[in-house]
């Protein structure tokens, strides 16, 4: 089982003293700067970046779409925030939406019943998205947070800006496919495909992605060469 059962990695000195990296959306970091702030004082390095879609990455596989409960109740006549949602956890598997705010404000809402408040949360809970409710944006950059040094120093996992599937260009697909490797992502595939102009010719001289590539060295290169290389098995 992965993760954690108990609080001790929490109560650990040696571990408390380690900083988790949390990405944020840089529109994100204009409209909720007490949040970045509040987050910079816990110790966290925050980098800003414009993302396709999340506001939060807390790791390769963890992003966090914000939304204050009466943001929330007004997307709800709107189709697109579900299809966001799921595209997100399509391409980060443990996506989560954090609501914040006081939720029993939803009953003050007379255009919109409660009942499809509670009915659209739990179509996305039973699809796989989780729900974190906080009281304030001081909560809600302390569950950040908590839940960033989870996955990266306890289950050590990196924060990494995934490529979402297009149809729109062929550079687009080209960009998934090589940013869908193991520790790419986005910026790195850029890289190598202004380098070697094909993802085949890519794929074919992975052991010299560290001579010609800035940022991959031969950890990342390893890694890719044992999923391209690895015989596949059903599990």
């Amino acid at each position: 089982m992965s993760g954690i059962e108990t609080l001790l990695p929490y109560l650990d000195k040696k571990r408390s003293s380690e900083s988790p990296t949390i990405i944020v959306d840089s529109r994100e970091a204009k409209t909720a700067p007490k949040i970045v702030n509040c987050l910079i004082e816990l110790g966290v390095n925050v980098k800003s970046a414009p993302l396709k879609k999340g506001d939060y990455i807390l790791s390769d596989q963890c992003a966090v779409e914000r939304k204050t409960v009466t943001d929330f109740v007004y997307t709800l006549t709107r189709r697109h925030l579900f299809d966001q949602l799921f595209k997100l956890k399509e391409v980060y598997p443990k996506s989560m939406i954090v609501l914040e705010g006081y939720l029993p404000i939803i009953y003050k809402f007379s255009h919109i019943k409660p009942a499809a408040v509670w009915g659209a949360m739990f179509n996305l809970a039973k699809n796989g998205v989780a729900f974190i409710n906080t009281k304030s944006y001081k909560e809600t950059a302390e569950f950040l947070y908590v839940a960033a040094k989870q996955e990266q120093i306890v289950e050590k996992r990196k924060p990494i800006i995934h490529a979402f599937k297009k149809n729109d260009t062929l550079s687009d697909a080209q960009i998934f496919l090589v940013s869908s490797l193991p520790n790419i992502g986005g910026e790195k595939a850029k890289l190598i495909l202004e380098k070697y102009q094909t993802p085949l010719k890519a794929f074919n001289n992975i052991e010299d992605w560290p001579k010609k590539v800035h940022g991959l060295g031969p950890i990342i290169s390893n890694k890719v060469k044992e999923v391209m290389n690895t015989q596949y098995k059903k599990e």
